[in-house]
């Protein structure tokens, strides 16, 4: 673990060496206190009548106005349906956003349908291990609701990570020393399966992919129980869960049927597999004809080669499109071994034409 002060300046991170790109506002969340109150610290990050604005004209994209209604009745006993601490942390979101708790809950919800993203798990010559990752996502609205998020108990960093104001959830983040994950939205499940989402979650209390990640970097106590952790607790959807550790080898994709793993796709290095990259779809089948991410990050990395794989060629081949593209939020590099190079730039500026 890390003392608070380390922490706030890991997530500081190294960002003006990544061609100028800036990092997103900072949010401290103390474990320590109540649920209802963990996130009022969102309200010194962000004007809250503008991210109300946001999360509006995202729900307003992404839902529609009958589930909208038909939550509301959930959300009055949100307990009953939502376990702890996230109903206590939504309630408490929704009170000081003066916003209806329903709008929170589908909010986070809304989140979990859309996430187009690029992984990459990498190691070098020496056994170190980087971890990568693009998060897309088709409303640009979301650079506006972009945070690093520190969360600290009794004085000392426990996790942190990358996600947006109004979510208790996390898609991309580390356990200092011990590991890293990413999430990916599997193509199997795409957006018109949230019915059987939200139905999962609700009455089934199956775990949102987003708030296991939470949970796995809060309790897992290495690498190795971080994959057993994610790969065996049911879901409310699939998806990939990418994991990133401290020794040589410890690299995985990890895909995720509701019910347990599908596949589990680790690093070989010494067979030629020094890298695993993850887009959206299965890694044994083909990708869309119109998505030439995964193809692109192959070429790429192969042209960097694992001789001169490190976090700043990682984020070159993170950069080219169309790796990188126009619905590309942000970038985050990340490595156990090293948590004071945790770093997050948004994509404010464009990508890269090429690799140095």
């Amino acid at each position: 673990m890390m003392q608070l002060s380390a922490g706030l300046l890991v997530l500081l991170g190294l960002a003006g060496s990544l061609c100028a790109q800036p990092p997103p506002p900072i949010v401290v969340i103390n474990l320590n206190l109540s649920p209802e109150k963990r996130w009022e610290p969102l309200q010194k990050a962000f004007d809250i009548n503008r991210l109300k604005k946001a999360a509006g004209a995202l729900i307003a994209s992404q839902i529609p106005k009958w589930l909208r209604q038909a939550v509301n009745p959930i959300a009055m006993t949100l307990e009953k349906y939502v376990p702890q601490p996230y109903a206590g942390e939504i309630r408490g979101i929704a009170s000081f956003m003066k916003t209806n708790p329903a709008d929170v809950l589908i909010l986070n919800f809304a989140y979990e349908f859309t996430a187009y993203c690029t992984s990459i798990v990498a190691q070098d010559q020496k056994g170190n291990i980087y971890h990568g990752r693009n998060f897309d996502y088709p409303h640009l609205v979301l650079k506006n609701l972009t945070m690093n998020v520190v969360f600290y108990k009794n004085g000392t960093v426990v996790y942190f990570g990358t996600s947006f104001a109004g979510y208790v959830g996390l898609w991309t983040g580390m356990s200092p020393y011990k590991f890293t994950v990413s999430g990916n939205q599997r193509e199997t499940e795409r957006w018109w399966n949230w019915r059987k989402n939200v139905v999962s979650a609700l009455l089934y209390q199956s775990h949102p992919v987003s708030w296991l990640v939470r949970e796995t970097l809060e309790e897992a106590k290495d690498f190795q129980d971080a994959v057993k952790r994610l790969s065996e607790t049911p879901l409310i959807t699939g998806v990939y869960y990418i994991v990133g550790g401290v020794r040589a080898g410890e690299g995985v994709i990890i895909t995720r049927d509701r019910k347990g793993p599908a596949d589990t796709w680790s690093l070989e290095p010494l067979k030629g597999g020094w890298y695993r990259v993850e887009t959206n779809y299965d890694h044994w089948l083909p990708p869309s004809p119109s998505d030439q991410r995964r193809g692109a990050a192959f070429k790429a990395l192969n042209a960097v080669g694992q001789n001169r794989i490190n976090r700043d060629k990682l984020y070159q081949v993170l950069s080219l499109p169309p790796v990188c593209n126009r619905n590309t939020i942000y970038t985050t590099l990340m490595s156990a071994a090293t948590p004071w190079e945790y770093t997050t730039v948004m994509r404010q500026k464009g990508c890269l034409k090429k690799i140095n």
